[in-house]
């Protein structure tokens, strides 16, 4: 019977590039500036790793199908570099695949790293039009604002929600995260907001305004992970290990039938409480320490923390109005500015996640450390809520 990979994986470094609008850098200037703070951070040579897994979610456009482009930025000499992609849960399926090979036993010391240039593409999420006649025909109008935006009214109906007050919540997150943000130099936007601001800027797609909105980014991230055995014989003392790393993704069925009613994620509840079960912890809410959770919208942070058993089903609203999730309240989510303030480049994102919580489980944070965190859930999302993937990764003190 499987056993799970509880504390059979140690962090032995990450690094992170400055996100936003990187005119003046490649995709491989973007690695190489993440990855150079990663080995730096680990502490061992390049030579040492001995497999990588790379994760690039839009690769038409920048860094081709191929492992070869992280393969020559980084000068990584003969050893096997594995290209994956996981729409928006790429970077996580990255890691999960560097996870893997060390907890098994394949490799010793193994490097995941996440990349995407979104701005020198022009992609910002809406719908375009695609050379195969079958993808023509294939959610010819969907974007990912109208899909969670659609999220946003089936949680309302299901739980008998005002329009104002689930506004008003909506508001909340981004005003928490855009306060959490500003404190952060690798942050796309570092601009504080107010909850008028956001209750009053255009709509995107009702009731999503434009304040709801993730940003679009240029960005990277990466980790080099080992066992905790060869971890303490490099001479890291405080290890960060990983507790958990799970996957669920849908099979289709809810868009095939009236079983779900578009109010919440099936597929982070599934991945959530096989996280749980993997780590071993039975309250979610009073064990966990802090989440950088998939907030590509405020309204999927405001279901993702009662998805997640953060928050009472139907009571999400109430538990952001009350400041449970803000960095100083019970459950801080978000602290380093989440998506909303970073924006999502799709290979990164995932990887750029677990990094803040590496680093507050580090005492590294700056001037957004929390006290004494123990444990840390990142919660990294795919594709629209009909049709979804869900990773989520838990790391935390050995």
């Amino acid at each position: 019977m499987a056993e799970g990979i509880k504390d059979k994986v140690a962090i032995l470094g990450m690094g992170c590039s400055k996100f936003g609008e990187r005119w003046d850098a490649s995709p491989s200037d973007l690695m190489v500036e993440a990855f150079e703070e990663c080995l730096a951070d680990a502490g061992i040579e390049r030579g040492q790793i001995e497999a990588a897994w790379f994760g690039a979610g839009i690769d038409a456009f920048h860094v081709g199908a191929s492992a070869l482009p992280m393969a020559i930025a980084l000068r990584l000499n003969y050893i096997p570099v594995t290209k994956v992609e996981n729409m928006c849960a790429t970077g996580t399926e990255a890691f999960r695949g560097a996870v893997y090979a060390v907890a098994s036993g394949a490799c010793d010391i193994a490097l995941a790293l996440g990349v995407e240039k979104l701005k020198d593409t022009g992609y910002g999420g809406l719908p375009q039009r695609s050379r195969g006649v079958e993808n023509d025909m294939y959610w010819p109008n969907l974007s990912a604002p109208g899909a969670f935006a659609q999220l946003a009214t089936g949680y309302r109906a299901r739980h008998r929600l005002n329009k104002e007050d689930l506004k008003r919540a909506m508001a909340h997150v981004s005003v928490k995260s855009h306060a959490n943000g500003a404190k952060n130099p690798k942050a796309h936007l570092r601009r504080e907001i107010t909850a008028q601001q956001a209750i009053d800027a255009p709509y995107i797609a009702e009731p999503i305004g434009l304040y709801d909105c993730c940003g679009v980014s240029d960005g990277s991230a990466c980790a080099i992970v080992t066992t905790p055995q060869i971890a303490r014989g490099l001479g890291k003392e405080r290890l960060i290990a990983v507790k958990a790393l799970q996957l669920a993704v849908s099979n289709g069925a809810e868009s095939g039938h009236e079983s779900w009613d578009g109010s919440y994620l099936k597929t982070t509840r599934i991945a959530a409480q096989r996280a749980y079960d993997e780590a071993g912890v039975r309250k979610p809410a009073e064990e966990i320490s802090m989440t950088e959770v998939h907030d590509c919208f405020s309204i999927t942070e405001l279901v993702t923390m009662e998805d997640l058993q953060l928050a009472e089903e139907g009571k999400g609203v109430t538990a952001v109005l009350d400041g449970n999730f803000d960095a100083e309240g019970k459950l801080p989510c978000q602290i380093d500015g989440g998506l909303k303030c970073f924006g999502h480049p799709i290979g990164a994102s995932g990887l750029r996640m677990i990094y803040e919580n590496y680093l507050q489980l580090q005492g590294r944070a700056g001037p957004r450390q929390l006290p004494d965190p123990k444990l840390g859930l990142n919660h990294n999302l795919g594709g629209f809520p009909h049709q979804n993937i869900c990773s989520i990764s838990m790391i935390g003190h050995m």
